[in-house]
């Protein structure tokens, strides 16, 4: 079967929620950040369904049933791999590529890759040469030092029109390729300008450690004064975060978003390396899905004007949905973490975030100051706005502890307040019915796919554990898997759908390919895609780190030196010997 090109596969990906198409043919309730159900693919009385929206992927702890939303779709109405993908399609009304055709985009994204490397490279060290003075001028200005200007890789770009661009011609690349990249733009009259000129350069870098964009800061006075790359075929604003690819190594389990790179730089530096921004844009659903990965908690650290406060009440909305928990700077004397931290210091920032109001708080404080609450209808109002936010609060005991906090705060009937919320949750029960009937209307007759049997492990189950931990890590962390892949080699492994696993990711990560369910889904056997699903499953919620990294490899390299009794029949005498002594002297 001819390979379909990823690009169209990841725009279906995007298109095709997995939580929507799921719950076309499985009721599913929220538990935190993942999805319960009874599994269709075998009878089970308790869930054991999961759907994981941040990966766009399922697995059920039961069966051993797993995969992404096309896997989904081929059990259910019992279809092949590209008639699910037409399915799917069609649903969504994407144009399914023609059969037998290349994938120029994958080499293109290659090239774009290297050209926004050669890209950071050259603004880096023009920050560092007399002509980014400008440059380097303004970022220590605003207390950043050489370490962390290098830790960033910040740069600079000058005032020449085409300074980058004959810079990258130099090196071999076409006008057309840099177009692409969009490191430049065309000139009205033929030739290319450089996008970025007279800025302070942020290089945008995803996790596997790939320059996919960049963020000017001006240092004059044309233009906006923060440019951000377009959308290329390796960079979706929407779809990353700056400084991810650091915070995401944080030891504590929450991330800190903040609203700009400045603010974010300024945090590392202090000591607070979980902190991210999103890229010029307000924060989307795939960015809360992202940050939903890499923590069970986020602190939200917008600007303290009327925007940031706009956005803050939006990103919590967006976090609820992903079963995040949420918690709200609140910073007086600064408009930002940058102009905090200066004024009063890291470890009074550290404090703020120690007290800082989770999401109900917030909402709560802002309906006070909405509301006279000193007159009979503005306590009215306030209390219905309240019973209506407390409504949406998805674990009963923390729903009951704030009706009763609001209901002796406004000096009224618990009882009272709680009807109120009670009539606003029938209310969203019956709506949200009504768009399940309605998406099952747009589905065919069900037709459950045969159960998946679970995945057999090898013999040595330690070694088998320490295999799919490595591949958990790796999937979460692939800028981890170069240094792995210098220690251990698939040959290693001693389960060989692990080794399987793990030659795949490895291959995929050297030809600078995504790690992306959807992507592996089309490269894997129904078998060995179910195992991943689960390894996936069992990693949601864990932060690796390097050293865990170590110790799988070493439990790995132990157990690939035992020999199966096969290989032990197959031993000339000596040898056997010989192996037998080795393993009494590793007892010793």
């Amino acid at each position: 079967m001819p390979r379909l090109p990823e690009s169209f596969l990841q725009e279906l990906r995007y298109r095709c929620d997995i939580e929507s198409i799921v719950s076309s043919y499985v009721q599913l309730k929220r538990r935190g950040r993942t999805l319960l159900g009874l599994c269709p693919f075998h009878s089970e009385k308790t869930p054991s369904f999961n759907v994981y929206p941040e990966t766009q992927s399922y697995y059920c702890f039961g069966c051993g049933a797993g995969g992404d939303v096309i896997t989904f779709v081929r059990q259910m109405e019992n279809l092949g791999y590209v008639d699910a993908v037409k399915f799917l399609a069609q649903r969504v009304g994407m144009q399914m590529p023609e059969e037998g055709l290349e994938d120029p985009a994958g080499q293109l994204r290659q090239v774009i890759l290297e050209i926004n490397r050669a890209s950071a490279r050259y603004f880096h060290h023009l920050l560092v040469s007399p002509q980014g003075r400008p440059g380097l001028e303004y970022l220590t200005g605003r207390g950043l030092t050489v370490k962390t200007i290098k830790h960033f890789g910040l740069g600079y770009a000058g005032g020449e029109w085409d300074g980058l661009a004959r810079h990258l011609k130099s090196l071999g690349y076409t006008e057309s390729q840099m177009l692409a990249a969009s490191v430049v733009a065309p000139r009205k009259n033929g030739g290319v300008y450089d996008l970025f000129r007279e800025r302070a350069m942020f290089p945008i870098i995803d996790l596997r450690g790939n320059v996919i964009g960049f963020g000017g800061r001006t240092m004059g006075e044309r233009g906006p004064k923060y440019l951000n790359s377009p959308d290329t075929a390796v960079f979706k604003k929407s779809r990353n975060l700056f400084a991810l690819n650091f915070a995401k190594a944080a030891k504590e389990d929450k991330l800190i978003l903040a609203e700009g790179y400045m603010d974010v730089i300024a945090l590392h530096q202090a000591g607070f390396e979980n902190a991210v921004a999103t890229l010029g844009t307000s924060l989307t659903s795939e960015q809360s899905r992202l940050i939903s990965q890499y923590a069970s908690q986020v602190i939200l650290s917008y600007d303290s004007d009327e925007a940031g406060q706009k956005a803050t009440r939006r990103a919590i909305g967006l976090f609820d949905q992903v079963g995040l928990k949420v918690r709200v700077l609140q910073m007086t004397g600064a408009k930002d973490p940058d102009e905090y931290i200066k004024k009063f210091g890291a470890g009074r920032f550290k404090l703020l975030l120690d007290g800082a109001d989770n999401a109900v708080e917030f909402e709560l404080e802002k309906l006070r100051r909405k509301y006279d609450l000193e007159t009979a209808d503005g306590k009215v109002s306030f209390l219905k706005e309240a019973a209506s936010l407390l409504a949406g609060i998805q674990s009963p005991v923390e729903r009951e502890v704030y009706l009763g906090r609001v209901a002796q705060e406004m000096e009224i009937d618990k009882q009272a307040l709680a009807l109120q919320a009670e009539a606003v949750l029938k209310r969203k029960g019956a709506a949200q019915r009504k768009k399940e009937q309605s998406d099952l209307k747009n589905f065919m007759q069900l037709r459950p796919g045969e159960p998946q049997g679970m995945p057999r492990r090898g013999e040595q189950l330690t070694a088998a554990i320490a295999e799919e931990r490595l591949i958990g890590l790796i999937y979460k962390n692939p800028d981890y898997a170069a240094g792995v892949q210098q220690r251990i080699s698939p040959e290693d492994f001693t389960d060989e759908g692990c080794r399987r696993l793990y030659e795949l990711l490895c291959q995929r990560l050297q030809a600078g390919d995504s790690l992306e369910v959807t992507a592996l889904g089309q490269q894997l056997e129904e078998q060995d895609f179910s195992r991943l699903a689960g390894i996936i499953a069992a990693s949601s919620g864990v932060h690796y780190t390097k050293q865990e990294a170590e110790d799988y490899i070493a439990v790995i390299l132990r157990a690939s030196k035992i020999k199966t009794k096969e290989q032990l029949a197959g031993l000339p005498q000596e040898e056997l010997r010989q192996y037998i002594q080795s393993l009494a002297d590793r007892k010793k």
